[in-house]
């Protein structure tokens, strides 16, 4: 008799056994910490595909706009774009991030103006080299950075470099970039999500953001987000995105370092 899940993929009625010699979490780890049952709902395949390219298709409208409205946006849509960011996975779960968000016209206009004139050496000084300014050429990017005051938001992402508690002991935090990276891509893709734009704009350097912002020696700025509707008619450089086969590489076995023969 035939298998009527034979060459189907698996669901949840039909899921493969599997069977772990180290089942996690150890009954020791568990008796000493808190752990539960993780909540998942698993979809049909063609359900998943239908999700996954609906999703592909809205982030590949995604943009860097360099124009915004000052039209303003409530707080309450930043608030869930960072909270959604810290879901980010992150060494030992430390979360080393801290979003620091500001709509107050006095502070976006210091951000601007040390902002500009750290861009002004940049690009005026050659303090970017040649074959840098040559990359950035096709984006037309220069010193003015009128939109850090005109945008209603300004979110700057700190990496926290080490934990302080309470007491002033410092703590480490691991793998700060990599978890602060993660954080920023989900902050970026919650904003595209719910129908704001936004830049990534790290001028360097951007030692300034720490003063300007009253930031502990602990943070460090990772990168600043002017965050809001783009200017109606607003034009971004046509720019072609990778192929698939050329970001991605499927391996179908293990690398010897001994080049196969025929």
């Amino acid at each position: 008799m035939t298998d009527p899940t034979q060459d189907k993929p698996p669901t949840a009625e039909t899921t493969i056994p599997v069977q772990y010699e180290h089942p996690y979490p150890p009954a020791d780890l568990e008796a000493e910490y808190p752990f539960h049952e993780m909540e998942y709902t698993r979809l049909d395949p063609d359900t998943m595909a239908e999700r996954a390219e609906s999703f592909y298709h809205q982030m590949e409208l995604r943009r860097s706009p360099r124009m915004f409205s000052s039209d303003p946006v409530p707080a309450e849509l930043i608030e869930l774009a960072i909270a959604t960011a810290s879901t980010a996975p992150s060494g030992a779960h430390k979360q080393p991030w801290r979003f620091v968000a500001t709509q107050s016209a006095e502070v976006k206009k210091a951000i601007r103006s040390a902002a500009e004139e750290e861009e002004r050496v940049n690009y005026l000084e050659s303090r970017m080299n040649e074959e840098w300014q040559e990359a950035l050429a096709p984006l037309g990017t220069d010193h003015h950075k009128e939109f850090l005051e005109i945008a209603p938001w300004i979110v700057v992402l700190f990496e926290e470099r080490y934990e302080v508690r309470p007491d002033g002991q410092r703590r480490k935090n691991y793998y700060v970039k990599e978890s602060t990276g993660i954080a920023a891509g989900m902050f970026i893709t919650a904003l595209h999500n719910m129908g704001l734009t936004t830049l990534t704009h790290t001028p360097s350097p951007m030692n300034f953001l720490t003063r300007v912002l009253g930031r502990p020696e602990n943070e460090r700025p990772f990168v600043l987000f002017p965050i809001g509707y783009p200017l109606p008619g607003v034009k971004v450089p046509t720019l072609a995105r990778k192929p698939l086969d050329q970001v991605m590489v499927m391996v179908d076995h293990p690398h010897t370092g001994v080049q196969d023969s025929d």
